[in-house]
């Protein structure tokens, strides 16, 4: 059994030891490349203005209830019938809003997928492309394990290099 397991890891190294391995640190490229900041930006923004909107329809919800509770006893059952549907329709409509715009299939949900979508597209192309370059088998994202990294296998700024060449034919 040892043994085994002895061979196997001999093996894995000779493996390994044959592969020209390097390291990119995707949260280093995600701070530092421009165009994630611009997606983050433009995001955030939608966002405000979805809940400025929110925050108008509340108003006017709060508003009409508290109408209502200020002329309901004043009313005729009928008119006090007609403002309390008013209240659960306008209630109903900012859920619906919500939901579809910030909801799981909401526009700004999948804005923000389509968008996340391309930056990886583009990050994956240069990546590969750094790797063809330099002639690297293996490409391996430091960002959540490594706790060391020799200088010469990190990769990072060549690719952020190769982002920002490829962003800027694109314009």
């Amino acid at each position: 059994m040892y043994k085994r397991i002895l061979t196997i890891l001999l093996l894995t190294g000779i493996v390994f030891s044959q592969q020209k391995i390097g390291i990119v640190f995707s949260e280093k490229i995600r701070l530092d490349f421009e165009e994630f900041k611009d997606v983050e930006q433009q995001l955030q923004l939608d966002l405000q203005v979805i809940q400025k909107e929110y925050q108008a329809m509340a108003t006017e919800l709060d508003s009409m209830v508290q109408e209502y509770e200020q002329q309901s006893l004043m009313m005729s059952e009928e008119l006090k019938k007609a403002k309390e549907q008013d209240i659960v329709d306008m209630n109903n409509t900012m859920q619906s809003y919500q939901l579809s715009k910030v909801g799981p299939d909401g526009e700004l949900t999948r804005k923000q997928a389509q968008l996340e979508f391309e930056l990886v597209e583009k990050f994956k192309s240069a990546v590969n492309a750094v790797a063809i370059s330099k002639g690297f088998d293996l490409i391996i994202d430091g960002s959540q394990a490594s706790l060391y990294t020799k200088p010469t296998i990190d990769l990072t700024d060549d690719v952020l290099y190769e982002l920002r060449k490829t962003d800027e034919t694109t314009e």
